[in-house]
């Protein structure tokens, strides 16, 4: 028997797509795109920072729009996936799974009121099961890997909230749930960013026992309706425990806007070209503190990118939080993506050929950059993961 067989087919929009091709971001909520060779602006209801999703030329599917801008971006494609970005849309995604009972944790349950205001919190559904009273909210999944998906894509305060809420409403005799709707089937586990948001990952593990976490995978065709079941992702707890927390390497990327001759302390004088850079470093504990160090310029300069920051812009500093030493790992795996390596920069303890890296342009709108990033922050913990099953 078809999917369709039993269940009526959901489309998220009425009518055919247009195929753009992403040019630049304008802003949080304004995308440029070229539709047959020309280009125009379109909304993007989305204010992740979807680095991965909006490369240069990656494939948007659009839809006309009745605001100002002539289009709204519905989804992406990527990794052979259609990839949901419009996250007006999640929660009637999942006012369908609902109605017609696609989410097991969730069986039976009848949806009783959406979008409720519970002490200043709005949460996204309130169901009925029998007695039982379910607060749910539903959050829109797009960071994922070959293997692992995770959210957020950026730091969330609201999403931190909400987790907090949900899990006080427990203690009041509701149950509470918190589901992740993941835009692929094809993955095995759901973590929370910890790399990005490392409060909302500790919240989420502290309440994971009090609040259902119901990460599901959805497999969109191209004219965005449902084509199979949803496919449950399970959560590595146990493994969560141990790995999170703030330690481990970090990618400080520093930009320079013309040719300079530095002083690099006992490494000499160097000469930079203009473009960008990208250091690999790494903490034992306190990763965030040492971060925020090598972002100030007023400091005591002790380390080789001290003497680089005097002179460079800090344009971003990306965590990869870990128990594991793989800051030589991940120094040689970036060694193979950028341009060129600066020699005898911040591997003087270690036999790497460097750790500081040039790029021309900036390495976050290159895919193999993307790439390697989502691999040290995701991929590689299934790696880790599977060993234990």
């Amino acid at each position: 028997m078809d999917f369709f067989d039993s269940f009526p087919e959901f489309e998220l929009c009425k009518g055919p797509l247009l195929l753009g091709r992403f040019l630049n971001r304008i802003n949080r909520f304004v995308v440029q795109v070229e539709i047959e060779g020309s280009a125009t602006f379109s909304y993007l209801p989305n204010p992740g920072r979807l680095w991965e999703i909006l490369l240069p030329g990656a494939h948007l599917l659009l839809a006309p729009s009745k605001g100002e801008l002539p289009y709204q971006v519905i989804a992406a494609k990527r990794l052979g996936n259609c990839v949901m970005l419009h996250t007006h849309m999640v929660n009637d995604v999942v006012d369908w799974m609902l109605r017609n009972d696609l989410i097991a944790e969730l069986a039976g349950a009848k949806i009783l009121k959406r979008e409720i205001t519970v002490d200043k919190s709005r949460i996204d559904f309130l169901l009925t099961k029998g007695s039982e009273k379910i607060f749910l909210e539903a959050k829109s999944c797009t960071l994922f890997g070959s293997h692992v998906a995770a959210f957020p894509d950026a730091v969330t305060a609201r999403g931190r909230k909400h987790i907090e809420k949900l899990a006080s409403l427990t203690e009041k005799g509701y149950r509470a749930a918190l589901l992740f709707l993941v835009n692929s089937p094809k993955l095995e586990i759901f973590v929370p960013d910890y790399h990005t948001d490392l409060a909302f990952a500790i919240s989420l593990i502290r309440h994971r026992n009090a609040i259902d976490v119901i990460p599901v995978g959805v497999d969109w065709s191209d004219n965005m309706s449902i084509r199979d079941l949803p496919a449950k992702i399970s959560v590595p707890w146990e493994f969560l425990k141990e790995e999170v927390a703030d330690r481990g390497v970090y990618l400080s990327i520093f930009e320079i806007d013309e040719f300079k001759d530095v002083e690099i302390g006992a490494l000499g004088t160097l000469k930079m070209h203009p473009g960008y850079y990208v250091y690999v470093g790494s903490a034992a504990n306190n990763l965030t503190a040492r971060i925020n160090r090598h972002a100030r310029k007023r400091k005591i300069l002790h380390w080789h990118v001290d003497y680089l920051r005097e002179v460079a812009k800090s344009v971003l500093n990306l965590p990869i939080r870990t128990r594991d030493d793989i800051e030589c790992l991940t120094a040689g795996r970036l060694s193979s993506v950028a341009s060129y390596a600066i020699p005898g920069f911040g591997s003087s303890d270690c036999s790497c050929e460097s750790h500081l890296f040039y790029f021309p342009s900036d390495p976050l709108k290159m895919a193999k950059f993307m790439d390697m990033l989502i691999y040290f922050r995701f991929d590689r913990l299934w790696d880790k993961v599977r060993v234990r099953v």
